[in-house]
């Protein structure tokens, strides 16, 4: 199995994708050990000095002015995690707790949280160990942190709430149990910088974020296939276009299809037509796709800059001996992040369908009707373009922001939230729906591509169909579709488009 080191705050994207995508075990850097140290001695001498500070020997919310006696601060972290797992719903996927894990490590580890190193060394052990917390998916509003989800995850530290092992959900003791790990049990603060934080949020819309540049490089090479079934044109691409309007994600993407469209025997087979324009979705691809480009990149920087980032509280400045409280754990930046990110990924799909739908009309691709010899007795892709139309519009309500609404919580004191946990999981839902859509036009160009033969498409064309056809076959007559799809889905979320794409040069893949 492969290892990652954690060093505490330098996490690349490169570096989260790999962890999403790899069951690794996770170290921590050594050189963060005397950080997370001195940390946790200031908060001892806060104690110590009978001082008051919120968090530490306070209650939380709105009950921060209510003062805590020393020998009940151990019982008030146990009693803060316990009473915050109140999440509901499906269980988070395996791979994006492991990131949520690293992240949150990533941010402890600082060392300005004021929690014990054995804490932040144990949230490793078990995870490494196989030992997954249940973290049900609803029941974060992304404001004084991701509370609930990282109280599940928290929970299974004391040996409580559910976890999963060896492919089953068994409760936390039995876990802890079977790999030999204590129970431990959380000193002054601890429990607060455990569930304070963007964690949850930010691990989800960084799952969404690598999901939808797979989707992106996908759809390129979906885009490029239909021109070519469509008999369009590569003019549209000539980088000179590009160059005046001066959009860098445009000038890159247009490349992108001029590259992968060079050298198709297609393209020269209608150089003389009398076609003068193609419609929008394949002549503006590099305007859309580019403009799409640009918002996955800047997304990406903001959601790079918050998985690195200490967003507890309140936060521990050893150096100076203060303990000052502030609102890092608002998930505003990781909510507009995903919205963005949604819309985005909804407009890929959305001229997709186009393509499909354009492909399927004989009028228009100068193809069989519906992409079937023998149509009437054959229905084609007449249903699997009806297919990719509800996933289109089903994302059109999926990209509606989250980040616009806010319900105030904890008796007003927490009066505006930001709703970053589900503008993130969202984002997930739709870019797996946008897998789908794209799987059809790949199905559909393909199609339409062989039905051309002899003349075939460029060189990367058609090792994009092979690629296709190891999960589908062309369509020969009616069958059972929706394997058919599935396939091309699970070609697209594994990425196995995704070097066609590396002049657009992804964040998370270049």
């Amino acid at each position: 199995m492969n290892s990652f080191l954690i060093k505490p705050g330098q996490l690349s994207l490169n570096d989260c994708r790999f962890i999403f995508e790899n069951k690794v075990q996770l170290e921590l850097d050594p050189s963060c050990f005397d950080n997370i140290n001195r940390s946790a001695e200031t908060v001892q001498q806060v104690i110590d000095e009978k001082r008051t500070v919120y968090g530490i020997n306070t209650g939380f919310g709105l009950l921060a002015s209510t003062s805590i006696p020393d020998d009940k601060l151990q019982l008030l972290q146990e009693s803060l995690v316990l009473s915050h797992a109140a999440g509901i719903g499906e269980a988070l996927d395996e791979n994006i707790v492991r990131l949520l894990i690293a992240l949150k490590v990533s941010s402890l580890a600082q060392g300005y949280s004021g929690i014990r190193l054995n804490i932040i060394q144990t949230l490793l052990q078990l995870v490494n160990s196989g030992v997954y917390p249940v973290i049900p998916e609803k029941g974060s509003v992304g404001a004084s942190g991701d509370l609930a989800p990282l109280a599940h995850m928290s929970c299974m530290l004391i040996g409580i709430g559910e976890v999963f092992f060896n492919g089953e959900k068994v409760s936390a003791e039995q876990a802890l149990q079977s790999v030999n790990i204590k129970k431990q049990i959380l000193a002054a603060k601890e429990g607060l910088a455990l569930l304070n934080g963007t964690q949850a949020s930010t691990a989800i819309a960084l799952a969404g974020l690598f999901k939808a540049e797979n989707c992106f490089a996908s759809a390129i090479v979906a885009g490029c296939l239909s021109v070519d079934a469509a008999l369009g044109s590569i003019a549209p691409f000539d980088s000179r276009i590009h160059q005046v309007r001066g959009h860098q994600g445009q000038i890159q993407t247009a490349a992108a299809y001029e590259d992968f469209l060079k050298d198709s025997d297609l393209l020269k087979s209608h150089a003389e037509c009398e076609k003068v324009q193609d419609p929008y979705s394949l002549r503006c691809q590099p305007q859309v796709m580019g403009a799409i480009l640009d918002q996955i990149r800047f997304q990406a920087s903001v959601l790079l800059t918050e998985a690195n980032a200490v967003s507890d509280n309140p936060l521990v400045f050893s150096d100076e001996g203060d303990i000052i409280s502030g609102g890092n754990f608002h998930a505003e930046p990781v909510a507009i992040a995903a919205d963005a990110l949604a819309i985005a990924a909804a407009e890929i799909g959305a001229i997709s369908e186009r393509r499909i739908a354009l492909l399927l009309d004989k009028h228009l691709s100068q193809l069989p009707p519906f992409l079937v010899n023998d149509s009437g007795v054959n229905s084609g892709f007449m249903i699997a373009q009806v297919t990719a139309a509800a996933l289109a519009s089903e994302n059109k309500t999926l990209a509606h922001p989250a980040s616009v609404d806010s319900l105030p919580t904890s008796a007003n004191q927490e009066d505006h939230v930001s709703m970053a946990t589900f503008a993130a999981r969202k984002l997930v839902e739709l870019v797996d729906n946008l897998s789908g859509i794209i799987a059809v036009e790949m199905l559909c160009a393909a199609q339409g591509v062989e039905l051309r033969q002899p003349i075939k498409s460029s060189s990367k064309g058609e090792q994009a169909i092979s690629i296709i056809r190891t999960k589908a076959d062309f369509y020969e007559k009616d069958r059972y579709m929706a394997s058919d799809i599935e396939g091309i889905q699970s070609l697209i979320l594994a990425g196995k488009f995704n070097h066609f794409a590396e002049l657009t040069k992804l964040p998370s893949i270049s």
